[in-house]
């Protein structure tokens, strides 16, 4: 749904906090190819408006009802479970109706199972489905209850083992301490010095850098894994009591600690891009430079601030091209503008040529025959010398750009490479748009020729990072700049320490504050909470001018 670093966390860090040590499915890949002055049907298995997928939430649902005689067929299961000859028998039926039970009936029919004696082994299940049900719900009382029936009916069984885990899950999940607050952080692995600059910034943040804070970090390594993720999350919570769970930074663990954390009611705050992460529950925030914060400044900085209605795409065949592409797709259209032309690539390119000929149709000579013949028999009868590349055929046929700008979501990089190629194929009087990726100390070297004509958006820029008081103290501290990783991570812990310094002692009342948040003084600006509970970081248009990056100065 679109960036990323190196260091390692001195020990005298980590020695100041509590540590506790544990070990947009993506569109499927498609070469698209769109000719310039038609409004494409399809990118890369995208249509015209059609919105962003999103993470599905890790809910329990309740089916439809089944046939009316399947509580019928279930006494019948029973009976054959115990009557039948062999064991192998027995056991088919018993999985049998467990199947059904588990997956197929709707709540009144599992509250009949398990009031009836007539449903023998398979009352147990029934009252463990009642109770995950009643979790889903978020009624803990009613769940609590359902699960202490099954320890009493079906005593020291597996089923039993696993609702008394949620027992004292439900019961742990009451102790807090207010001043506690975990972290779920891929702290080895290859993801490793990404975690640890978060873990420097979150222990900035909760001022444990500051003696007497008062705050403690509760830190569980995840490894880069998602079960490794949930189990840090049981332990933070069974175990520390943690009032809030900071996490994750990875797309594949965020889910896995935003549905755990959501199923122990603890609130938690986010800082992967993954997106639609805090559909997954009300108790779900997220502090991150999002695809669709990034996207909704560009292209109203594009449209509103620059006046432009046309737009073609040129993206990479990769989860982060395809998110940003759906979100710029839809919000240019949402606005009232065009995409004209449309091209993809391939990850591991590196020769853009017949990649800009196609986005702007010189690769399509036998659909532009006429005008090809002729500018060629123009070019033969003029009498003039010509270099060799206008002599050469592929260049005769003009580009097509019926567009103001185009936007390329990939990095500073494979910008300059495209750059060069839209340069060389007369490619003029064009914008190019970028996101956060492209705000490097090399980027105006790397745009040649455009880089008077870029637009890109970012949280960080070089007035607001010698304005920011973390952004000084860190450089004291660690001798080098913070990147966004530390200062989300930062803000992360500075609205923790503070909402909870004003009276927040409870995971309730943390939610609920939370959900309020606004104008809170960030380490880059003021930050909010929308109604998706996405934390809204400040997003600067900027530019290049005389090789440096600066905000975007709109002429009206």
């Amino acid at each position: 749904m679109k960036p990323y670093f190196s260091l390692l966390l001195t020990a005298g860090l980590l020695a100041s906090c509590t540590t506790v040590a544990t070990k947009r499915a993506p569109m499927k890949p498609a070469a698209t190819t769109a000719t310039t002055g038609k409004k494409p049907k399809a990118v890369g298995g995208l249509t015209t408006g059609k919105p962003p997928e999103q993470i599905e939430s890790e809910t329990l649902s309740v089916p439809a009802a089944p046939s009316a005689d399947v509580l019928g067929q279930l006494k019948s299961l029973v009976n054959q479970a115990v009557q039948a000859p062999s064991k192998a028998d027995q056991e088919s039926y018993r999985l049998k109706a467990i199947d059904i039970v588990e997956n197929k009936l709707n709540e009144d029919q599992l509250e009949d199972v398990a009031d009836e004696s007539d449903f023998g082994f398979l009352r147990g299940h029934a009252m463990f489905r009642l109770g995950e049900i009643s979790l889903d719900k978020k009624d803990t009382s009613d769940a609590k209850m359902y699960f202490n029936s099954v320890t009493e009916f079906v005593p020291g069984s597996d089923l039993a083992l696993r609702a008394q885990e949620i027992i004292l899950q439900l019961d742990s999940a009451k102790n807090v301490k207010s001043q506690t607050v975990g972290v779920v952080l891929p702290l080895s692995g290859r993801n490793a010095p990404v975690g640890q600059r978060a873990l420097r910034g979150l222990e900035m943040g909760l001022g444990l850098h500051i003696p007497g804070s008062g705050f403690q970090l509760a830190v569980m390594d995840s490894e880069g894994n998602p079960d490794s993720a949930r189990r840090g999350v049981e332990r933070l919570v069974k175990e520390d009591n943690v009032i809030a769970i900071v996490g994750s930074l990875l797309s594949k663990t965020a889910p896995a600690v935003a549905a755990k954390s959501d199923e122990l009611g603890v609130p938690t705050i986010a800082l992967s891009q993954r997106s639609g992460l805090t559909e997954v529950g009300p108790t779900v925030f997220r502090n991150s430079l999002t695809s669709g914060m990034q996207v909704r400044a560009l292209v109203r900085t594009a449209m509103e601030d620059m006046g432009m209605k046309k737009f073609a795409v040129l993206y990479p065949n990769d989860p982060y091209g395809i998110e940003f592409t759906n979100i710029f797709w839809d919000e240019v259209l949402a606005r009232g503008g065009e995409i004209t032309a449309v091209q993809t690539y391939s990850v591991k390119e590196t020769d853009f040529r017949l990649v800009v000929q196609r986005l702007v149709g010189t690769y399509f000579g036998e659909a532009r025959q006429d005008e090809f013949n002729l500018r060629l028999k123009e070019l033969q009868s003029s009498g003039k010398k010509h270099s060799v590349r206008q002599s050469n055929l592929e260049n005769v046929l003009p580009p097509i750009t019926d567009f103001d700008a185009i936007f390329i979501p990939d990095s500073a990089r494979a910008m300059g490479q495209i750059s060069a190629m839209l340069s060389y194929n007369d490619v003029r009087g064009v914008k190019l748009l970028g996101t956060n990726l492209w705000n490097t100390k090399d980027i105006a070297k790397r745009a040649g020729n455009f880089s008077q004509n870029l637009i890109f958006v970012d949280s960080m820029t070089p007035a607001n990072q010698d304005r920011s008081r973390f952004v000084n103290e860190y450089r004291s501290l660690y001798n080098e700049p913070p990147s966004l990783i530390e200062i989300q991570a930062y803000d992360a812990g500075l609205i923790l320490r503070q909402l909870i310094a004003a009276g927040a002692s409870s995971r309730e009342e943390l939610v609920q504050k939370l959900g309020q948040l606004n104008k809170f003084p960030g380490s880059l600006g003021n930050l909010s909470i929308n109604a998706e509970r996405e934390i809204e970081r400040p997003v600067t248009a900027l530019t290049i001018e005389k090789g440096e990056v600066i905000p975007l100065k709109v002429r009206k």
